[in-house]
């Protein structure tokens, strides 16, 4: 019954001030805002504020409430409304509003129900086509799907009605927190031995695709290894949205482009891997292969662009060969199977497969290197991997074993001046703070 109750006051609230908002757009005098500083426009807008609230009925904005009212005010007309404290929460990674009642976020890889409502469905849709508005994009019945990109880096996924039959769902994946390599090893993600290993391939200029299923965690691991590339070389990266914080000095981001309203100026992925070609890099980073870009990429890798890194979406290490092989297919040319094996096997020489566990935790949960073609289809040599022994107080736990094979590349490793110890590599089991 209380918690019905703050529900309810919360929800009168969000009218409440939303009605105070339309009369602030409403008085303000449009024809001189362009003229305005910004500083002058916050000023402005923060009197009209501070004057509507004063006079707003004492059964509905008591005293106490009349500051924070304000202060929300100035979210609803320059940031993301109800939204904007959960943006500036550096723990959240995800925002998930399923409608103006039902708000959850993700936490250390838990979902949890916030406190948070709007006044109503066309608040949420005024959210929405804010930030449509600000990459000139429209959200409404003829343009129900929208991707977006926020000043931070956020990623923003929109729908709305007909699509959506339970109103206006908007879904924001944050980029605010950007863990290093000791983070991954801190907090349980791989070990000591396996950010050796990788640290080594990645200097050595060995090839690397990143596989594992929606937030497993690819593109952290993705930022934390380009830690160890070279600062002299040059970089160009490839994404759909811009996710990737690379740690050099010398990075290209190129992004894709959606098609406008009228279905012209789409730029996609595979026109950025081949533009990028001709940019002279020394490695190519893509955010994440998904269609015919594939087999350029692959092409990339065999001709002099060594090292460069990739993610795909997949469930283990050979579901993302598979997958790899079917998006170079894609690419509209008709390969013969054996042949794209072996463009795959000679392009890339690591794979990293990431999970999100039960309870949220991520696991590094095989690294595999690629040895060939025999046997058939890939000949996959484990070399660390996470075997999961049950679930306790609903988080899962196991342990990381080495499996005892020596990875086959060494020589190139001590051909780049590397030397590892192969002491990483005997087969034992080895301890993980959990």
């Amino acid at each position: 019954m209380a918690a019905a109750a703050s529900s309810d006051i919360a929800i009168r609230f969000q009218r409440l001030k939303g009605e105070i908002h339309q009369r602030i757009v409403e008085m303000l005098d449009l024809s001189r805002l362009n003229s305005w500083k910004p500083e002058r426009l916050r000023q402005e807008i923060r009197l009209l504020a501070d004057h509507m609230t004063k006079n707003a009925p004492k059964e509905l904005l008591v005293e106490a409430d009349r500051e924070r009212m304000v202060d929300q005010l100035m979210d609803e007309v320059f940031g993301m409304g109800p939204l904007e404290p959960l943006m500036h929460d550096p723990t959240i990674s995800d925002i998930l509003v399923n409608g103006p009642r039902t708000v959850y976020v993700e936490r250390n890889g838990k979902l949890e129900l916030t406190n948070i409502v709007f006044a109503d469905n066309s608040h949420v849709m005024m959210i929405i086509q804010r930030i449509a508005a600000k990459i000139g994009r429209r959200a409404d019945e003829m343009s129900p799907m929208v991707d977006a990109r926020l000043a931070d880096g956020s990623r923003v996924n929109a729908i709305v009605p007909p699509i959506s039959l339970q109103g206006p769902v908007l879904s924001i994946r944050r980029f605010g927190v950007h863990l290093k390599s000791e983070d991954l090893i801190a907090n349980g993600t791989m070990t000591m031995e396996m950010l050796t290993l990788l640290k080594a391939a990645v200097e050595a200029r060995l090839s690397i695709l990143v596989s594992g299923g929606t937030g497993s965690g690819k593109t952290t691991l993705l930022n934390a290894l380009s830690r160890y590339i070279p600062t002299d070389e040059r970089l160009v990266t490839i994404e759909d949205s811009a996710e990737l914080k690379l740690q050099q000095s010398h990075v290209i981001q190129l992004e894709t482009k959606m098609a406008n309203a009228e279905g012209m100026g789409e730029v996609k992925q595979r026109d950025l891997v081949r533009n990028a070609l001709r940019m002279r890099p020394d490695r190519i980073i893509v955010g994440e292969v998904r269609g015919g870009e594939a087999l350029d990429m692959l092409q990339a890798m065999n001709t002099g662009h060594e090292g460069s890194l990739t993610t795909i979406h997949a469930n283990d290490t050979r579901d993302a060969l598979t997958r790899l092989e079917m998006m170079v297919m894609m690419a509209g040319f008709e390969l013969p199977i054996p042949v794209i094996r072996y463009y795959i096997s000679s392009a890339i020489t690591l794979v990293i497969q990431l999970a999100r566990m039960k309870g949220g935790a991520r696991r590094v949960v095989r690294i595999s290197e690629i040895a060939g073609l025999d046997p058939a289809p890939y000949h996959v040599r484990d070399i660390f991997e996470y075997r999961q022994r049950g679930i306790r107080n609903g988080h899962a736990f196991g342990e990381f074993h080495a499996t005892g094979n020596i990875p086959l590349f060494m020589d190139k490793l001590r051909a780049s001046g590397i030397e590892l110890d192969e002491k990483i590599f005997t087969k034992r089991v080895i301890p993980n703070p959990e």
